[in-house]
């Protein structure tokens, strides 16, 4: 474990970021099913597609928040250790 307080915030988005991922991904598998099992229920169908929405913009604003830091920090900022 880092002790300096950029790598421990490198290390803890990393975790962060690979956590949202596995839920992003099990709730699209989730969608998936719901939209597979559906027999034509609108209602069920309308539920796997939301579960896929909702899972992909998760994970497209835990990865844009991602870019936003580094933008931030590293380019703008140019706080060391960063970028």
């Amino acid at each position: 474990m880092p002790t300096d307080p950029i790598g421990f915030v490198e290390r803890f988005y990393a975790i962060g970021l690979g956590f949202l991922g596995m839920v992003g991904v099990l709730f699209m598998i989730i969608g998936g099913y719901y939209i597979m099992t559906s027999s034509g229920n609108p209602e069920r169908l309308a539920t796997g597609k939301s579960f896929i929405f909702y899972a992909l913009a998760g994970i497209m604003l835990a990865v844009l928040g991602f870019v936003f830091i580094q933008i931030v920090t590293g380019e703008i900022l140019r706080i060391p250790g960063f970028g």
